[in-house]
């Protein structure tokens, strides 16, 4: 799909536009506002969500920054097409190099912070900072949810992010949010292939459950492939699956018999097999307590 360009205000009345032409056209829905002054066809953004647009308005406004200012945070983290939970597109964000002067108005958040050469990448020729020290600053400033989500999506893509994401922490001096940082660096896994496996991960932690393996392969004693779960605890021998219900909706029964007949094969093979679903992850203590019941299945 062709990237639909915005245009400067400045760009119209150039060709011969006016002022109340370009209000008339918003009036009338015929263009979208992405800044002061930077707007978008209509029909250019019909098929476009939320954060489609707001990718097109961080490139519009990453276009036209100054030496030594970069893209940042969750306007990096779109431009890099890292996960992002509900996130919050009111505002672009962008760091300048330096150690004063941050600022906030209604569609931009100015960060000051030291920048290094290895802070620093290019997304499609905008500046911004990189996929690790994207991660920082968001395991900073986001709540923990959210940063285990889109940290785990950067490690799912790239498993040597790790080292970087250490080394930049390594580096960052006092910083407001960097221990938070540190504890969300060091729980994140790029093993977990969905939002809701990383919220089910942080949800388990938060819950003081014992910690499972990620995507373990399950076979029969003469070697056949059974299943890969989602969580297991070997001892005493449960399965975890977190159910994103998207593949039932797409593969309509017979997705349903498949599923059956694999939870039976993992039974058949001695071990408890517990299931949640999006709205339990928000009320954690029933799947805990699903859990205990499991534990005590499995050791009578």
């Amino acid at each position: 799909m062709t990237q639909p360009t915005p245009f400067l205000r400045t760009e119209a009345l150039a060709v011969g536009f006016t002022d109340s032409e370009i209000r008339r056209a918003l009036r009338a829905g015929e263009l979208e506002r992405l800044e002061p002054g930077i707007y978008l066809q209509a029909t250019d953004s019909e098929s476009f969500d939320s954060l489609d647009r707001y990718r097109i308005r961080v490139r519009s406004v990453g276009t036209k920054l100054s030496p030594g200012t970069v893209v940042s945070h969750t306007s990096a983290a779109a431009l890099h097409g890292l996960t992002l939970w509900r996130p919050d597109l009111t505002r672009v964000h962008i760091t300048r190099n330096r150690t004063a002067g941050g600022r906030r108005s209604a569609g931009r958040h100015l960060h000051v912070a030291p920048l290094t050469s290895g802070d620093i990448t290019h997304v499609a020729g905008i500046p911004c900072t990189s996929v690790a020290r994207t991660v920082v600053d968001l395991a900073c400033t986001l709540d923990l949810d959210e940063a285990v989500i889109t940290g785990d999506s950067a490690l799912a893509r790239d498993p040597a992010l790790d080292l970087e994401i250490r080394q930049v922490l390594d580096v960052t001096g006092r910083k407001r949010g960097i221990a938070a940082a540190r504890r969300v660096a060091a729980f994140l896994d790029g093993r977990s292939e969905s939002p809701g496996e990383s919220l089910s991960r942080v949800r388990m932690h938060q819950a003081r459950m014992p910690a499972p393996a990620l995507q373990k392969e399950l076979r029969t004693p003469d070697g056949y492939f059974v299943a890969r779960t989602d969580f297991f605890w070997e001892d005493p021998g449960i399965i975890g699956e977190f159910d994103g219900m998207g593949k039932y909706d797409t593969g309509g029964i017979e997705a349903v018999r498949t599923e059956k007949r694999r939870e039976d094969a993992l039974r058949d093979l001695g071990f408890e097999v517990i299931r949640w679903t999006w709205p339990e992850l928000f009320r954690f203590d029933v799947v805990r307590a699903r859990f205990d019941r499991a534990v005590a299945r499995a050791g009578r």
